[in-house]
């Protein structure tokens, strides 16, 4: 395996981007966040080589920022170190970076929808009060998310979640246009969410946190 472009300056910045600057890497970890992944589920990010992604699945488990694992049937997957685990405010941060600009014209939607988990799961973490619980599913054209509070820990998950109080359903689309601005909250809660289970109570907790996340989202601090 060719050795790794590495910048070799003191700087932690670079020492950083030595890690996670080569292309995909970051949005490799963008997809862990949402959970243990199988080779085949990153291989959905558009356009990446399988040669490439091993490359840098490699990389990453050298860095220690990921570990492989057996799991059941016999099948391997990758899943985040609590080091990698920490980039999670790094990707928010790059996410509320990107949204200053307009997407490309020739944009591709994402071959999986993992790619909202950590965004969601910071920009809820960083609103949640400290005494709240939620057990909550989302369903985002289609596919299931786990949306957990404990304590006001947020964790967000690709799958489904044992005991739900509440489920949303909602689409991609709109949930990138409300996080860039193009459609308002009053837009988004109208026309493009759901929301069912047995506890209503819950469901409007559940409304008002992901409210404040996506108005914090627009602010300037």
């Amino acid at each position: 395996m060719a050795q790794a472009r590495r910048y070799r300056l003191l700087c932690p910045i670079a020492r950083a981007l030595d890690r996670v600057g080569d292309r995909w890497t970051l949005l490799v970890l963008r997809d862990l966040h949402a959970g243990p992944a199988r080779f085949s589920d990153l291989q959905t990010l558009p356009g990446i080589a399988s040669n490439l992604l091993t490359n840098r699945l490699r990389q990453l488990e050298e860095d220690g920022l990921i570990r492989r694992r057996n799991a059941e049937y016999g099948t391997t997957v990758y899943e985040l170190t609590e080091l990698g685990s920490r980039t999670g405010d790094l990707l928010f941060e790059l996410a509320m970076f990107g949204a200053e600009f307009p997407p490309d014209e020739a944009v591709k939607r994402p071959g999986n929808l993992r790619t909202i988990a950590v965004t969601l799961r910071v920009a809820c973490q960083r609103v949640a009060d400290s005494n709240l619980c939620l057990r909550a599913q989302l369903v985002i054209d289609g596919e299931p998310f786990s949306f957990t509070v404990d304590r006001g820990i947020v964790d967000v998950k690709a799958g489904t979640v044992d005991d739900a109080e509440v489920t949303l359903t909602t689409s991609y689309e709109p949930l990138i246009a409300v996080a860039d601005g193009g459609l308002t909250l009053d837009e988004f809660a109208s026309t493009w969410m759901e929301l069912s289970g047995p506890d209503s109570e819950q469901g409007r907790v559940l409304a008002e946190l992901l409210a404040r996340a996506m108005t914090r989202m627009h602010r300037a601090d």
